[in-house]
């Protein structure tokens, strides 16, 4: 009976030793290549800082015509949340 025991040893070792660590790299390989961004993504990433830049330089342009226009205007608007 112990001789009988030996290849489903054998075959239990393989799969702990080879088998589960492969797969495991597996898997591993292709969470990463999800993971990666691709040329678009950067290039929307890219325009989403710029388009953000530009709206707040635009909101810091209103912001000092306000200031000279209306000097109170935080006063008036500090209770209120804004973005």
């Amino acid at each position: 009976m112990e001789q009988n025991a030996w290849p489903f040893i054998v075959a239990i070792v393989a799969i702990v030793v080879i088998g589960l660590p492969s797969m495991v790299m597996h898997y591993v390989t292709e969470l990463k290549k999800m993971k990666a961004p691709t040329a678009d993504d950067e290039r929307l990433v890219e325009d989403l800082w710029r388009t953000a830049q530009r709206l707040e330089r635009r909101v810091d342009a209103l912001e000092t015509i306000l200031d000279k226009e209306a000097p109170k205007w935080r006063e008036d608007y500090r209770e209120r949340p804004h973005a």
